[in-house]
């Protein structure tokens, strides 16, 4: 018996009572061979459920587990291999996959087992006798690499709890190659198994800032990816002593404390993707019981006195990562219903806080944001009207108990903790409105002398203006008392936010010019007293904010764009404050941006309706002059030479949940206006724009991470990607590219994804590989036949440029395919560029597989012309790629070279070959050379 490779399917006779099992099978064959792996792996599905024999069962099993292996999925390879091998424990082939995917899983010692095994069974195979020769080689290199590591974790030890070497540059190193060795998986394992957990605990409890933070980070390297070792620390350490690290004073041990939790949240939620799983069965009993252990002392962190602003607001953040669904797919929310339970009132607490020294709970400027959007986020990921009704009847009792009876104290923290609402789960924000006297004390305190409660009630006033069932009341009652505020007020703190809300009730239509809220000029006058606060350092960061809230509202306006976009000072600081500590302006400022560089979504009405909206006196918005693209265009230039890109670079590489979803897709929108002319693209990339959309293009809404692709893919098409995104960051340019060839994006979108993958496809055979891995080639093969011409030549460049891979090659030879046949085809279109793009294809098939050669003239009766008008065709690009092709078909078989030399191809050749020296001379003299070889034709007398 032979092994023809971990990749290969086996065929087996047909069983006569299986028929179906048996057909199934041979379509998932065929599919595997032409690179449909997923394809593949449903055929094997089905077949297995259509009760199959225990010998077809086996046969099935090894077959998914190759194609697990094809999809690099190790864990779901082994266990399919582990199947078949259950059913015939003599199934060489299934022992070899499973020896190959626990290699790649790194458990050496179990894969050279089932090696052995495979030797045993057949002592001559040289493919399992090399690959027992690879894995022993490795397991020698581990067992080296972790003998010499004994002695360095006992010796880096010794010197960080030696007292006498307190402060020293040894002592320094020592914990540097301390965290260095963990992130080695081995490295990780050694220090755990060296009683390393016990050690690190002694560093954490010396309570100095440089040791805590090697001992935080090492931790991190421990824990990552890998479950038993994550709940046997937490088993050492403590959960409760874990997480109250998180506030300390110390800021970069708060945060590598963030970074250990985040980590183990990981392995307990995902489950182990590295090697040790000895212990996995003895430790692990219930990780969902850790989990909630986990959360429970983070939710108990937030309202414990003492602890820093800057930990709760990392306990915050944490609890936004791990608890809401990650997709709405999933349908267990349980996690989420437990911490509404137990933790709710907890992050109201937090939300409803004043950012005070005076106060019961330390908090900073960002804390009551993080709070909202925690909010948000389980109020998102509740699935029925009941339990949304829990949440709203939990936040209004929590509100009520501090409104009625606790004096004006209370009513204070109730309003502030209704803005926290308003911020965050709006639908609740607005039930909290409805409560009896909850408006009126808002009005009422906004009167106050007292600048604290007119501060609580203003922002109060202000969320709740943004709310359609609001902002009439608002209107009818305090418009008249913002204004008096806005003029007559005695501090900016007052003064700013009156005009924020002012902005607010007058934006009401947005980019609508016919829906002016206030008489012409008001608005320019509220955006200039915006400015100039925005511009004034001696106000706080806190209160400049609202002017950037303010001016996000009146950008709407395109003369305040204008204005606005001269102003290089407003500019610069608004950059500024961007970068700065205070977090909660990030959705402000992507606002005001979004709404001068005009990257909201906007179709233009059709002419009919709108003739017909005005025949029936409906209202129809109006365009303003200057926010024709003329405008538009003038606007980013200033905005690129103001240095906007540097600013938003820095928005996106914020670790803070202030960046939300909604946040990204206005930067990604943002920037996909600033790419929108070619000649802009530089300056993006100069100022590190590129490698600001990768993230963007990753994560976020849908329709953030299309807008963020699509802008890569400008930037791809028109500079040196190499330039664009160096190093292995070009890798990661792929996934969003290929994102942009599914149908449910614009045909622009589709076009610019092929233009941007034909030129990664041409730069290396990883690139290559990178895009077959995504699954794109299909994608790629259905925009070949699209209508629109620009398309259909996109996919077939691109399609010429991945046909340098083997895998790609292996398409167009495989038996029944047409894929050569639409090439050819396409080599005599009317199309210059497409002919250019499929005879380039040709070319390059016909050179790396002389077998498609004989095939050419069987595809089409039309080839020979085709060929013949390459040859004859006045471009350069496209004679010599024909001339290519048909040396190629010459030099693969003397039967297709006399083919070519009966037709008239002969006296094309001949002409071509006394022509003016150039690579189309030299391949048309060398395949008439090749015909005077296989004595087809004689050289004349001259010799030529």
């Amino acid at each position: 018996m032979t092994v023809s490779g971990p990749g290969t399917p086996e065929p087996r006779p047909a069983d006569p009572g299986a028929s179906s099992v048996e057909q199934l099978r041979k379509d998932g064959n065929e599919l595997f061979k032409c690179g449909d792996y997923e394809g593949a792996l449903t055929a094997y599905t089905q077949a297995l459920g259509l009760g199959a024999t225990p010998q077809d069962q086996a046969i099935l099993h090894r077959n998914r587990a190759a194609c697990h292996l094809k999809l690099e999925d190790y864990d779901k390879a082994e266990t399919e291999a582990s199947k078949a091998i259950e059913k015939d424990g003599g199934d060489v082939k299934a022992l070899y996959r499973r020896s190959q995917a626990l290699e790649k899983l790194g458990r050496l010692d179990q894969a050279v087992l089932d090696l052995q095994r495979c030797v045993s069974l057949e002592p001559k195979n040289k493919v399992f006798q090399e690959a027992l020769r690879n894995i022993a080689g490795q397991i020698q290199e581990k067992v080296r690499y972790m003998s010499s590591t004994d002695a360095k974790v006992e010796q880096m030890f010794q010197i960080l709890l030696d007292p006498q070497e307190k402060g020293t540059e040894k002592k320094q190193k020592a914990s540097q190659n301390l965290v260095v060795l963990a992130r080695e998986d081995a490295g990780a394992e050694k220090i755990f198994q060296s009683n390393g957990v016990q050690l690190l605990q002694r560093l954490l409890d010396t309570g100095e800032p440089d040791l805590m933070l090697a001992a935080l980070r090492t931790l991190v390297g421990i824990c990552s990816e890998h479950q038993s070792r994550t709940v046997a620390t937490l088993s050492v350490l403590g959960t409760r002593r874990v997480v109250s690290i998180l506030g300390v004073e110390n800021q970069s041990v708060s945060l590598a404390a963030c970074h250990l939790l985040q980590v183990m949240f990981d392995a307990l939620k995902e489950g182990v993707k590295k090697g040790f799983r000895g212990k996995e069965g003895a430790i692990i009993v219930d990780p969902a019981r850790e989990l909630k252990v986990l959360i429970s002392n983070l939710l108990e962190l937030l309202t414990e006195v003492g602890v820093s602003g800057q930990g709760r607001d990392s306990a915050l953040t944490l609890l936004i990562k791990v608890v809401p669904r990650k997709s709405p797919k999933d349908p267990n929310n349980s996690l989420t219903l437990w911490v509404i339970d137990q933790g709710l009132k907890k992050i109201l607490e937090v939300g409803g806080s004043v950012q005070d020294p005076l106060g019961e709970l330390t908090v900073t400027a960002n804390s009551r944001m993080s709070a909202s959007i925690l909010l948000s986020k389980l109020f998102d990921d509740l699935k029925c009207d009941a339990e949304r009704e829990n949440f709203h009847r939990l936040c209004e009792n929590y509100i009520k108990s501090w409104f009625e009876g606790q004096g004006l104290t209370g009513k204070l923290r109730a309003l502030q903790t209704v803005s926290c609402l308003l911020q965050g789960p709006c639908d609740a924000g607005n039930r909290a409105l409805e409560l009896n006297g909850v408006m009126e004390s808002v009005i009422a305190l906004c009167a106050s002398e007292q600048e604290e409660e007119q501060l609580v009630a203003m922002e109060a006033l202000i969320h709740a203006a943004g709310k359609a069932k609001r902002a009439s009341f608002i209107t009818a009652n305090g418009v008249s008392l913002l204004k008096d505020l806005y003029r007559r007020g005695e501090k900016d703190s007052i003064r700013i936010r009156a005009l924020v809300g002012l902005c607010k009730l007058g934006s009401a239509g947005g980019t609508d010019f016919s829906m002016k809220q206030f008489a012409e000029g008001s608005t320019l006058k509220l955006a200039k007293q915006c400015r100039k606060w925005l511009c004034n350092d001696q106000i706080d960061a806190g209160t400049r904010r609202w002017a950037v809230e303010g001016l996000a509202y009146l950008t709407f306006d395109a003369d305040v764009k204008e204005e606005f976009v001269e102003d290089e000072a407003a500019l610069k600081a608004l950059f500024q404050l961007s970068k700065s500590e205070e977090r909660s302006v990030l959705f402000a400022v992507a606002s005001a941006l979004v709404n001068c560089t005009n990257s909201y979504d906007y179709e233009e009405p059709d002419p009919k309706m709108v003739e017909l909206a005005k025949y029936a006196k409906q209202h129809v918005p109006e365009q303003h002059p200057k926010d024709k693209p003329s405008f538009v265009r003038a606007r980013v230039k200033k905005l690129l030479a103001a240095g906007v890109v540097s600013a938003m670079t820095c928005m996106v590489k914020t670790e803070s949940p202030v960046l939300t979803s909604s946040c990204r897709e206005l930067l990604s929108r943002v920037f996909l206006a600033l790419v929108e002319e070619s000649e802009d693209r530089g300056t993006v990339v100069a100022q590190g724009g590129g490698k600001a959309l990768l993230p963007l293009a990753l994560e976020g809404t849908d329709v953030g991470q299309m807008k963020a692709a699509q802008a890569l893919a400008k930037l791809t098409i028109t500079s040196n990607p190499e330039m664009t995104f160096p190093g292995e960051r070009i890798y990661e340019v792929v996934r969003p590219l290929v994102s942009l060839l599914h149908l449910n994006c614009s045909g622009l979108q589709n076009f610019e994804a092929l233009m941007a993958l034909t030129n990664l496809a041409g730069i290396s055979e990883r690139l290559r590989q990178k895009i077959l891995k995504e699954r794109a080639v299909p994608m790629i093969e259905g925009y070949m036949f699209e209508e629109h011409e620009m398309i259909r030549r996109a996919a077939t460049e691109c399609m010429c440029n991945l046909a340098m891979s083997k895998e790609v090659q292996d398409l167009f030879e495989a038996t029944g395919s047409d894929r050569l046949k639409l090439l050819v085809l396409y080599s005599g279109e009317d199309d210059e560029l497409l002919r250019r793009a499929a005879a380039g294809g040709l070319a390059v098939l016909t050179s790396t597989r002389p077998s498609l050669c004989s095939r050419i003239p069987q595809v089409t009766t039309h080839w020979l012309e085709i060929l013949q008008a390459l040859l004859l065709s006045p471009n350069q690009e496209l004679q010599h790629r024909g001339a290519v092709v048909v040396l190629n078909m010459v030099e693969a078989s003397s039967e297709i070279a006399s083919t070519l030399m009966e037709s008239e191809m002969l006296e094309i050749l001949s002409v071509l070959a006394k022509g003016k020296e150039s690579p189309v001379t030299r391949a048309a003299a060398a395949c008439l050379g090749k015909a005077v070889e296989y004595g087809l034709i004689r050289p004349s007398q001259d010799g030529k």
